[in-house]
């Protein structure tokens, strides 16, 4: 077997696990604490909650994801489509066959907050292994690999705008089905809790579209440059002249731009190819949307 191979068997493993983690976050955190969720999850899952049956969940969620899938079609890539589907066919038979069984007390004097927390934290995990394995858990995070990749933004962005619309439709469900305003604003304070959790977990455990500038002073700055160009063929850098502060021996600066998920491999490259190099790097905010990350497809 070769390398390419073990690869994609890993991705596939690393994806149905995303998938099962995801389905664990729901069935035994989310749900529980009667948490909303984000796009047209957070919409199903307020009317599951309305109506007290989960299988309306399962249904909805269903359906929604249907229409979110063509737009990745035609959008992003077939491949990031078949897996995303994957994904949500993965996600749906397990919600289908997970036991019940209470891992803390949700009511809101109690744990609820633990099962939002954990909850938070595994959906983001789950959401960052799909992304990193060109996939996603579907729902806005379909259109959230599109636009991340188009106005260069971390995915879990278009996780709040998308919670700002379930969310006050699931609060307005909440309101007719209790009466009571101090149910709705609990509601609220424990999705906001979650929606929080999972996007920093998401963005920072999946960064591809955090970006940071590598300052290289080298006496050898064609071979680095070389390297890098090598490494990343879509990637270019900036030589500057210096002169050294105690030595005023001449020497170069090599800058070049690239994004956290590249960070790792580039630092080993700019050490194989001079390993008299001192870099040094930070992050980015306001890059040039001309700036190019490959699409998570």
């Amino acid at each position: 077997m070769n390398i390419k191979s073990f690869r994609t068997i890993f991705e596939y493993i690393s994806t149905v696990f995303a998938a099962v983690l995801y389905a664990v976050a729901l069935q035994y955190f989310v749900f529980p604490a009667h948490i909303i969720l984000t796009g047209t999850e957070g919409i199903a899952i307020s009317i599951s909650y309305f109506f007290d049956n989960e299988w309306i969940f399962i249904a909805l969620y269903s359906f929604f994801q249907f229409s979110l899938l063509l737009f990745g079609f035609f959008k992003i890539s077939r491949r990031f489509v078949f897996r995303t589907l994957l994904i949500v066919g993965i996600v749906i038979g397990t919600l289908s066959v997970l036991p019940e069984f209470a891992l803390a007390d949700p009511e809101p004097t109690s744990e609820r907050i633990i099962l939002s927390i954990f909850g938070g934290i595994l959906a983001g995990i789950a959401k960052a292994i799909a992304f990193r394995n060109k996939a996603s858990t579907g729902d806005e995070d379909i259109p959230g690999a599109y636009f991340s990749s188009k106005y260069l933004k971390p995915v879990g962005t278009i996780a709040v705008i998308a919670a700002i619309i379930s969310t006050a439709f699931g609060m307005t469900l909440d309101f007719i089905r209790t009466g009571r305003l101090d149910v709705v604003i609990n509601t609220l304070m424990y999705t906001s809790i979650y929606i929080f959790i999972s996007t920093e977990t998401l963005n920072n455990f999946y960064r591809k579209f955090k970006l940071t500038l590598i300052n290289v002073i080298t006496k050898s700055p064609e071979n680095v440059g070389n390297a890098i160009k090598a490494a990343f063929p879509h990637r270019t850098y900036t030589i500057r002249q210096g002169t050294g502060g105690r030595s005023k021996e001449k020497l170069q600066i090599l800058q070049t731009i690239i994004t956290h998920e590249e960070l790792p491999n580039a630092k080993r490259i700019i050490e194989t190819a001079d390993e008299d190099a001192f870099f040094y790097y930070n992050d980015l905010e306001g890059v040039s949307k001309k700036y190019y990350i490959p699409p998570i497809g």
